[in-house]
């Protein structure tokens, strides 16, 4: 039986943590946007828009390294795992089928990353949160 390649990715406005999960094991990559600064908000009292604009070229990394997965969730704690899914929409249209989720996460460890990701693809579902 062939191995499916599942693959989870975490990104805020300076990195992207991708990783491919699989039975075999998991690999990983960090990409760094080049955005000039830290910060994504201007200070008050500012001419513009308020936002830094979004780095295209680290989206279009980010877009190359996943290119050959199968299924794909995406992780974040802001805006960006959102621009990162319009992206991939508008320039690479079957990606949409391909992209099973787009979820909050604040700032996971590597090793929580990967445990949500085998949670959720082994069940075709998002892992439910539990009460107490």
């Amino acid at each position: 039986m062939q191995e499916r390649s599942h693959v989870v990715v975490w990104i805020d406005h300076l990195q992207a943590r991708i990783f491919h999960v699989g039975l075999s094991g998991t690999d990983q990559v960090v990409l760094k946007s080049h955005l000039p600064t830290q910060h994504i908000h201007h200070k008050a009292n500012t001419i513009g828009s308020g936002h830094v604009s979004d780095d295209q070229d680290f989206l279009k990394h980010t877009a190359e390294a996943i290119q050959g997965a199968e299924q794909i969730l995406i992780l974040g704690p802001s805006g960006e795992k959102t621009v990162l899914h319009n992206y991939l929409r508008e320039h690479i249209p079957n990606f949409s089928e391909r992209i099973v989720a787009v979820e909050p996460a604040d700032h996971p460890s590597d090793g929580e990353i990967v445990a949500y990701a085998k949670r959720y693809f082994s069940f075709g579902e998002a892992p439910r949160a539990t009460s107490r």
